[in-house]
């Protein structure tokens, strides 16, 4: 766990003010600056101390293992590894205690950007190998990008995000119904009603999870849908189209603000925060309701390890992990 002052670290760059915290590695503010105009676009603790307990998530860096590994086990190479079980018998974002969870270490610091380190032992909440990771923040004009660095001892699995929450009317506007998403994605992984993804990989066309053109979150929510019961909105992994760092999604407040994020990974979980219920207070003092945010988490598939047709998040020892995502924001 961490401890109850984690350090902040704050990187500014040409429109835009970052707040990195070293527990959980996470992104506490992000500040768009355009003139006289001055928004906050990410839901962040008002304590402080609240980084590194494990609740909610908020800005974290999440790992091993982002989302769901169903019954909390794989199996690798034939070897079944048992797993800390935090949700409903499943492995959710790590275990009982990610990444999110933990105090990461400044490595490396300079204009522009910082680089957290964290070493997680073989065994870390049941998964196998010894594990290096490094993330860094860099801020450049208009633009967050996140660099994801890890190398083990063992074979193992990886798969790391982020699960900062958006919303670009401001932290503490109240919901994103309103926000326009587009995510290029032709299909989606449908789950279980424990969220667990079933295997299938589903086409988009005819459901409410065709986001190819900009949609009203408010509308999609709105659906009758089976899928959307499953997770009280969205909480779903979109399988996005092409290879390499391409474009994920665009998301438009009411303000007109606008985040386009890129990324390399094969899918992107997009949460509309159907969980707060007003207990957790924000960086302005405003107390979160449902939907006060959306989380674009850039990943692996869940539960990729337990489906052998899932794009494989193997990592082999003496290989590395590498990935990148990109938030650009802009105004229309």
């Amino acid at each position: 766990m961490s401890p109850t002052t984690p350090t902040s670290i704050d990187l500014v760059a040409d429109g835009l003010r970052l707040e990195v915290m070293t527990a959980g590695a996470a992104v506490r503010r992000l500040v768009l600056l355009d003139g006289q105009d001055e928004a906050d676009v990410v839901l962040g603790f008002d304590d402080v101390a609240l980084y590194g307990t494990g609740r909610d998530y908020l800005g974290a860096t999440i790992g091993r293992y982002g989302n769901r590994l169903a019954g909390a086990r794989f199996t690798l190479d034939g070897v079944q590894h048992r797993l800390s079980a935090n949700e409903n018998g499943n492995t959710l974002h790590g275990g009982a205690e990610g990444f999110d969870q933990r105090d990461w270490t400044v490595v490396d610091q300079g204009e522009g950007h910082v680089t957290l380190g964290l070493r997680s032992p073989d065994g870390d909440q049941g998964f196998p190998g010894t594990l290096d990771v490094r993330v860094t923040y860099r801020v450049e004009p208009g633009a967050v990008r996140l660099d994801y660095l890890a190398t083990t001892d063992a074979d193992t699995v990886v798969s790391l995000t982020n699960h900062t929450y958006f919303n670009l009317d401001g932290e503490g506007s109240g919901p994103v119904d309103a926000h326009r998403l587009t995510v290029s994605a032709e299909a989606f992984t449908p789950v279980d009603a424990r969220l667990v993804p079933t295997g299938e990989v589903r086409d988009v066309s005819g459901t409410p999870f065709d986001l190819r053109r900009p949609t009203t979150i408010g509308d999609v929510l709105a659906s009758e849908d089976e899928q959307l019961a499953h997770g009280h909105g969205l909480d779903h992994n979109f399988v996005v189209d092409g290879e390499g760092l391409r474009h994920v999604a665009t998301l438009r407040g009411a303000s007109g603000r606008t985040l386009e994020v890129t990324s390399d990974q094969p899918g992107v979980q997009v949460y509309t925060g159907a969980h707060f219920d007003g207990t957790v207070v924000g960086t302005s003092g405003t107390a979160y309701g449902p939907r006060a945010g959306i989380a674009l988490e850039t990943q692996a598939f869940p539960d990729a390890p337990n489906h052998p047709g899932f794009p494989s998040a193997v990592l082999r020892a003496g290989d590395r992990y590498e990935s990148t995502t990109v938030w650009r924001f802009g105004h229309e």
